[in-house]
């Protein structure tokens, strides 16, 4: 009988090989990251293999799960002691070895497997590891599978089954690749691009797949590093979105790429090295694509500009536009519930349904729907089309340090006080409160269209804000200032990562 997790463990303990460490903290709402070895170790990961393995049969999904792993050097050994966990409750596992997520997720069709344990740390700082899992293809679980799957873990209720399998699938990166090609076509415009990988496992597919798109290539930081040496491998940490813009300035390129450590999210610079925030990135592609498919709904996240809702060319088109949960297993079935044509993060993950893509996120097709919208618009620029836009100003997303077990308690606070002044009549940032939206946090809305949204990052010990204003900069930084002040009400609010 495997023993059961013991979260108090640390690396300088006797027993810790011989027991399982799971920090419970590693369990987030929609995937599970912890750093390695201070919370979790080897035997800990086995067990996670044998409560997902339990879990999967609980719920009576059929027990073919695919799983691959990031290039961090760590990855294999954590991978192989999941495997382990999984064949012995009886999976059977299919290991397409080093690959993005949204290869693994695309291994759940291809290769006929309704689950996935993706093993990385996304772009989080080498250290850190994790597991994307589902068994619903193509959606990841959220919150009541994550909890579910944590008391199996913490309390050691695993179940034990014959029947588990390993099979490797030998050069699946080649198939995942043809089958991108196969929903595109070589574009009729030559452009140069940029392809920045923060030294993360994107690196070694993105820039080729770019390539046989038709387009010339200026790699950045394609290198296997997980040091992460030059910046975070984030296309939301201004400081990949500022090498990203030097280098298209530099080369003269038409547009430049930054992909993020699993190769799912994309952010997008134009060619005057600009940095374009995703969800203006989603607001151009949502128009692009409303002219070839009739009547869309796309979902968006309440982090995202209001100009999915107010743009009048998206509403002259009948678009539909349905704001949700931030968080990619909240858009990804959301956009499957809704039979929507794509998703779009702030974050940059964006989902593209059928006839476009299967309806996970993947920062590579991303990349190949920005190209073949400024391949069907042979005369204008990423500049120029982002210049089409009615003009908004938006902030980064911003996040201040908060820890796991306060944040939500703070986010609340804020959206209670946020009611009480809307019911009272208050101004926030000098304008009237016309709307607020709780699915997610607080998104906080005044008359004149300027907004500010507070919610607890999902897989890290921090807040999350973001504002934005179609009025002006001045506008922009009042909402920012009034809500940092309704923040600064509660002293377990820290520094930010980043500001205006």
């Amino acid at each position: 009988m495997f023993p059961k997790p013991h979260p108090s463990l640390t690396p300088n303990t006797f027993a810790f090989e011989s027991l399982p460490l799971v920090a419970p903290s590693g369990f987030r709402e929609y995937d599970a990251r912890w750093l390695f070895p201070k919370d979790l170790n080897l035997m800990g990961v086995q067990a996670l293999g044998l409560g997902l393995g339990t879990l999967i049969h609980e719920r009576g999904v059929r027990p073919d799960i695919v799983t691959g792993h990031d290039f961090r050097a760590y990855s294999t050994s954590i991978k192989l002691a999941l495997i382990a966990g999984m064949q012995a409750a009886g999976l059977r596992v299919k290991d397409i070895g080093l690959c993005l997520s949204p290869m693994a997720y695309f291994g759940q069709f291809a290769l006929d497997c309704p689950c996935v344990a993706m093993v990385t740390a996304s772009h989080n700082d080498n250290g850190w590891t994790g597991v994307k899992m589902g068994a619903e293809r193509p959606m990841t679980f959220g919150p009541e599978e994550m909890t579910r799957l944590k008391e199996i873990v913490l309390s050691g209720a695993f179940q034990y089954r014959d029947g588990g399998a390993y099979q490797f699938v030998p050069d699946f990166s080649k198939t995942y690749l043809d089958d991108l090609m196969s929903r595109t076509r070589p574009v009729g415009r030559r452009l140069k691009v940029v392809a920045a990988c923060g030294n993360g496992t994107a690196g070694a597919f993105a820039p080729g797949l770019l390539e046989r798109l038709g387009c010339e290539v200026v790699p950045l930081d394609v290198e296997a590093d997980a040091t992460f040496p030059r910046y975070n491998p984030n296309p939301e940490d201004m400081a990949m979105l500022h090498a990203i813009a030097d280098k298209v300035r530099e080369t003269g390129a038409d547009v430049g790429f930054g992909f993020d450590g699993d190769g799912d999210r994309c952010g997008v610079v134009d060619e005057q090295g600009h940095e374009i925030f995703a969800d203006k990135v989603g607001v151009m592609l949502a128009r692009d694509l409303s002219r070839l498919h009739a009547d869309p709904t796309f979902v968006v996240d309440v982090k995202s500009t209001g100009l999915f809702a107010s743009d009048p060319e998206l509403r002259a088109r009948n678009v539909t536009t349905d704001y949700w949960k931030t968080g990619h297993s909240y858009i990804k079935r959301r956009v499957n519930e809704l039979k929507a044509l794509a998703g779009f993060e702030k974050s940059g993950h964006f989902f593209f349904n059928e006839p476009v893509g299967r309806g996970y996120d993947d920062g590579l097709l991303t990349a190949i729907a920005v190209v073949e919208m400024l391949d069907r618009n042979p005369d204008r620029s990423m500049s120029q089309l982002y210049a089409a836009l009615p003009k908004t100003w938006g902030s980064p997303t911003m996040s201040p340090h908060c820890a796991d077990d306060e944040k939500y308690g703070v986010v609340e606070r804020v959206t209670e006080r946020f009611r009480a002044m809307h019911a009272g009549g208050e101004a926030v940032g000098g304008a009237r409160i016309t709307d607020i939206v709780t699915v997610n946090g607080v998104r906080v809305t005044t008359e004149d269209g300027t907004w500010g949204l507070v919610r607890a990052s999902s897989n890290k010990p921090e807040l999350v804000v973001v504002v934005e204003s179609p009025v002006s900069e001045a506008r922009l930084r009042e909402m920012f200032a009034a809500v940092d002040c309704i923040l600064r009400e509660n002293p377990q609010v820290g520094a930010y990562n980043q500001t205006l």
